[in-house]
């Protein structure tokens, strides 16, 4: 089992925002490859920190961890977490360290290359209550800019391949050392030789390409997944960017969501009310046949267990609510009308709502209990 971010970077689930950069640099310092030169282990436990960090520093990735834990970031993914690589995680140093990680003593990260990062691609897929139940692979043709045929990279002269540019200051906590982009290349390590007349500045072109993205099942409206890689590639030694795909769930004409559980109006007829009847409604998995007892009242909830959405951790399917309504007729035609009239003062057709049967309130009670 995949270990806990929390626990990873030593917090509680109620830590602040400070709190977990905190947490964050403190792990980043004590494993940081340069200052454990082949400990694999250090090694490790920094991508960890790295992970774990780049979920909780972000609030939407926060909550969609501590709702759905590990699950919510597989099956291709959901914008962070298990395909970090060591450039992905240096790149959030800027942002702890103010700059490019050096460190404190000497070790860091000077001499390693920055690799730049294309920029994401945004996409919106529109997805059927169906296919949300069962998950779906969708094919999706994306425009996307990729390094042009031909085109060749020199190393930039002012940063010698590295991509950026180190500085050394005497603080008073010992040597700083800090490194920022190469302003020459934009933190690529090269420039360019020469592009084919179809390339752009940096030797790309767009290409549309058709990819395919894997959506399990459970997903909800506004979630969005990531395809890493499938965003616009980078210029020379780069890595490509990723597509990020938002999920927008389509109305179904007569299923309605609330979670993981589903809501269905039936109407029934004052005969079918009274006499019972056995009726066909649809679901998620196609139609089923319900049964509908004699003596039936108007606002009666039927619950299909397991016949709703499944939950995107795996933990189990919602239900169907099935709610019952008794139509009443607007219009009686002369003998409709004498029978009503006769039967207005027979015991049996006075409201007895004492009888055991339970009030709308009591019935939503037990709906959410």
């Amino acid at each position: 089992m995949k270990e806990d971010f929390y626990d990873i970077l030593g917090i509680s689930k109620n830590a602040t925002e400070a709190e977990i950069k905190k947490a964050y640099r403190k792990k980043a310092i004590e494993y940081h490859p340069d200052k454990n030169p082949g400990d694999k282990t250090a090694e490790e436990k920094f991508k960890k920190a790295a992970e774990a960090y780049e979920v909780l520093s972000d609030p939407d990735k926060k909550a969609r961890y501590d709702q759905y834990g590990h699950q919510a970031f597989e099956g291709g993914g959901f914008g962070g977490g298990g395909g970090m690589n060591m450039d992905d995680i240096f790149s959030q140093f800027g942002d702890i360290f103010g700059g490019g990680f050096g460190g404190f003593g000497g070790f860091g990260g000077g001499g390693r290359q920055r690799q730049v990062k294309g920029s994401n691609l945004r996409i919106r897929v529109k997805l059927t209550l169906e296919e949300i139940t069962n998950g779906v692979e969708k094919k999706i043709k994306v425009k996307r800019k990729i390094q042009a045929s031909g085109t060749t990279y020199k190393t930039c002269v002012t940063c010698n391949g590295a991509g950026q540019v180190t500085r050394i200051t005497n603080t008073i906590l010992g040597r700083m050392q800090t490194s920022s982009p190469c302003t020459t290349c934009g933190g690529a390590g090269q420039s360019i030789d020469y592009r084919p007349s179809d390339a752009d500045a940096q030797g790309l072109k767009i290409s549309e390409e058709t990819v395919s993205i894997k959506i399990p099942a459970g997903v909800e409206d506004g979630m969005q997944l990531k395809v890493s890689g499938k965003g616009n590639e980078a210029p020379g030694n780069g890595i490509a960017g990723d597509l990020l795909v938002a999920i927008e769930e389509l109305d179904h004409p007569e299923l309605q969501r609330e979670g993981n559980n589903l809501h269905y109006d039936l109407y029934v007829s004052f005969s079918e009310a009274a006499l019972g009847a056995s009726r066909e409604i649809d679901t998620v998995s196609g139609k089923v046949r319900i049964k509908i007892e004699e003596g039936v009242q108007s606002g009666k909830i039927l619950r299909l267990r397991g016949k709703g959405i499944p939950s995107l951790n795996g933990y189990g399917t919602g239900d169907l609510l099935v709610h019952v309504n008794v139509w009443t007729p607007k219009t009686l035609n002369k003998e409709q009308r004498e029978f009503f009239e006769k039967m207005a003062k027979d015991d049996h057709f006075r409201p007895n709502p004492d009888s055991g049967e339970k009030s709308f309130f009591e019935k939503v009670k037990d709906m959410f209990s």
